[in-house]
């Protein structure tokens, strides 16, 4: 029989941030004495660890248990009723970008069991799941949280939920969202105005710094920006349906958005270069910078994303590498917004978003 203390853990996905946040899970239950953190499942997309009698898995040798073993995954519903069946208070970590997953939160979170996940399209899929899951989580007494769904380690769903729930009213959220954006514009339109190679080359660039997704189209097509204003959005009160329901500026020639591989789109880019050339010329006219970004104007109901010039003194003009920037301007801040500001992409700092959110759930548990 487990101990009231104790606390188990099951977790989905174990990439690049899924093993980031092994690690860190690792530390956290040798140093944790308050309480007894037991892994009973973890799962790729194609194995899994897991016994009927809910046996520990050891967390120093994990990732080679996994990997050597021929346990097939359990399918999702089977899934939600081992972990029920348990007895014991359980935390579900999602560390994938899964939708299928998503969609079964709130299945999950329904008979109790707990979920913490940098998981975007849980929040950013439609509103009538957005709806669900949080509807799920007030009937089964669960706890949820997604800090890393929007800026990896940074404090901003805490911040904007900490906002609206001391009764501040939120009238606009502005901001760089993408570590690789952030990177890519930085480089390519530095302030100093001198340096910047061609377009074609700094995402190229970016791709071999491991700043973009295997296919960069998936980066530059600008739906990951799109799905963290929605969820931020939603946050602020808009019933914003989905993130392809307000404009959203792809940086993907027409040409090329349907040539089949990242690598074809790659060694085609340079033919479109004059394009993003302009594009910055005509920003450093104005003796500014142009960069990628996206906003929500509350009272207006306007949320978009897209390129933007900005003065050289501007904080979104000045971000350095990959940083990601994100201003709240609200009643109570006035015309001084309030700003988060840092790296906004990466396994170690993703993970530590969902470590944190993990130890806000142990809290109350």
């Amino acid at each position: 029989m487990a101990s009231a203390r104790q606390v188990n853990i099951a977790i989905i996905g174990a990439g690049g941030v899924g093993k980031c946040f092994l690690s860190q899970l690792e530390s956290l239950a040798a140093r944790r004495q308050s309480q007894k953190l037991v892994l009973t499942y973890i799962a790729t997309s194609k194995k899994a660890v897991y016994s009927d009698s809910y046996s520990p898995i050891a967390l120093d040798s994990v990732v080679s248990t996994l990997s050597s073993s021929s346990q097939a995954p359990l399918a999702l519903p089977k899934l939600v009723d081992y972990l029920a069946a348990s007895g014991t208070k359980t935390v579900l970590v999602d560390n994938t970008s899964s939708q299928d997953i998503a969609d079964a939160y709130p299945s999950f979170l329904r008979r109790g069991i707990s979920i913490v996940t940098p998981n975007k399209k849980a929040f950013s899929g439609s509103y009538k799941l957005w709806q669900d899951i949080f509807a799920a989580k007030e009937e089964g007494g669960a706890l949820l949280y997604h800090e890393a769904s929007c800026g990896a380690g940074l404090p901003v769903i805490s911040t904007i939920k900490d906002l609206v729930e001391t009764g501040d009213e939120v009238t606009k959220i502005e901001g760089v969202f993408s570590g690789t954006m952030s990177f890519l514009f930085n480089s390519f339109a530095p302030t100093s105005g001198s340096g910047g190679g061609k377009w074609s080359a700094e995402v190229a660039k970016a791709k071999e710094l491991g700043y973009t997704e295997p296919d960069p189209r998936d980066d530059l097509n600008g739906l990951d920006v799109a799905r963290k204003l929605t969820i931020l959005a939603r946050y602020a009160g808009l019933e914003v349906e989905s993130p392809t329901s307000f404009p959203v500026q792809s940086l993907i020639p027409k040409e090329l958005e349907s040539v089949a591989s990242g690598d074809e789109f790659l060694a085609r880019l340079p033919e479109f270069d004059a394009q993003m050339e302009e594009v910055k010329a005509e920003a450093q006219k104005e003796g500014k910078v142009v960069r990628f970004v996206g906003s929500i104007d509350v009272a207006s109901k306007q949320v978009k994303v897209g390129l933007e010039k900005f003065d050289l003194s501007h904080p979104i003009a000045a971000l350095k590498g990959s940083d990601n920037i994100i201003s709240f301007y609200t009643k109570r801040y006035g015309s001084n917004p309030l700003i988060i500001q840092g790296a906004g992409a990466g396994g170690d700092v993703t993970a530590m978003g969902v470590t944190s959110d993990l130890l806000k759930v142990l809290a109350q548990l």
